[in-house]
């Protein structure tokens, strides 16, 4: 559908997905793809305490790309996992603060931290928008990596290296979604 509507370039927004079709995407059809992976990278070489965490979905954390990447500085850092549970569900039903949200957040958060991670990898893109209350349950000093706008950055490198114009300034945004349209446009109003 999005090649039928003239796309130059597809970003695969989940971390999952991306894991999962990537390749076969890439393979398939002549337009670059950018997918999302989490920023295990800046993290380990960001880290003071050794400790990284991770808060991703089982799928992300078990795929192999996410994999091949954590044995990259497995060596140099000690990488914490968690799987963000119920995390997807409270931002789909828009419920990003409270005392349940706390609780879910904490829960999966609250481990990572008491291993010591100072930098906490957001591999989810729904992630992001519980980045506020994260941010009041851990301690000052630990950071959080949202992979997203390195994403973006790297659209535009390929976008640019692939010959494809930039030529509106503000081309405006049109949402879709295969999930609820009114949720997609109040998460919107939250960028």
């Amino acid at each position: 559908m999005l090649l039928a509507e003239g796309a130059s370039a597809v970003v695969v927004a989940c971390n999952t997905a991306t894991a999962a079709a990537i390749s076969t995407l890439r393979s398939e059809y002549q337009v670059p793809f950018v997918g999302m992976e989490p920023a295990v990278k800046p993290a380990a070489t960001g880290t003071r305490s050794g400790v990284v965490g991770v808060l991703a979905t089982a799928g992300t954390l078990k795929a192999p790309k996410y994999l091949n990447i954590k044995g990259q500085y497995a060596d140099a850092v000690r990488i914490a996992e968690r799987v963000g549970k119920g995390f997807v569900e409270l931002v789909e039903s828009l419920e990003l603060d409270g005392p349940h949200a706390e609780s879910v957040v904490r829960s999966s958060l609250q481990p990572l931290l008491d291993e010591g991670a100072d930098i906490v990898v957001l591999g989810c893109t729904h992630y992001p928008f519980l980045l506020p209350l994260m941010q009041r349950i851990a301690p000052e000093g630990v950071k959080f990596i949202d992979p997203a706008p390195a994403v973006a950055r790297r659209l535009m490198e390929v976008l640019q290296g692939s010959g494809i114009p930039l030529t509106d300034p503000d081309p405006g945004v049109e949402l879709r979604s295969s999930g609820s349209g009114t949720t997609l446009k109040k998460l919107f109003t939250l960028i």
